[in-house]
């Protein structure tokens, strides 16, 4: 009997794929990004060395934070939660993605990283992923 393919098995094997040719190396590390349901987690890493040189999330203090310097509330499970549109929920993920890729480049450029390639860990280039690559972009990562 065959087993059963799962989602996460499919993003693993794509994910395979892609990493026997993208190879972070000490002059041109690789950016990983890890995407959950709940959150997002960026690194860089130099595979030759087996180290994580640069990492970034999410989950960090202050990355989380409304554009008026305020801590995001926690969604509460109520009526009104559910009238709320599904594009709407989902754009608060993709700003903090942003926030996770400027974070992560800010940091690399402290540390005297400037390019790097990227690796999209199996996920499509859209949504959260593009975002955090557009967001490192723009502070100055070069992928």
């Amino acid at each position: 009997m065959k087993a059963k393919r799962t989602v996460r098995a499919a993003r693993l094997r794509r994910h395979e794929r892609v990493r026997e040719r993208v190879v972070g190396t000490p002059q041109r590390p690789r950016l990983c990004v890890f995407r959950s349901l709940k959150h997002i987690y960026a690194q860089i890493i130099d595979d030759q060395a087996g180290r994580t040189l640069v990492a970034a999330s999410d989950l960090e203090a202050g990355v989380r934070l409304r554009a008026d310097g305020k801590k995001a509330a926690k969604p509460k499970k109520d009526a009104s939660q559910a009238e709320k549109p599904p594009a709407a929920q989902g754009k608060a993920k993709k700003d903090v993605a942003g926030r996770v890729g400027s974070l992560l480049a800010q940091r690399a450029k402290e540390k005297g990283i400037e390019m790097v390639v990227f690796d999209r860990g199996g996920y499509r280039f859209h949504g959260r992923v593009k975002a955090l690559a557009e967001a490192a972009r723009e502070a100055g990562l070069r992928f």
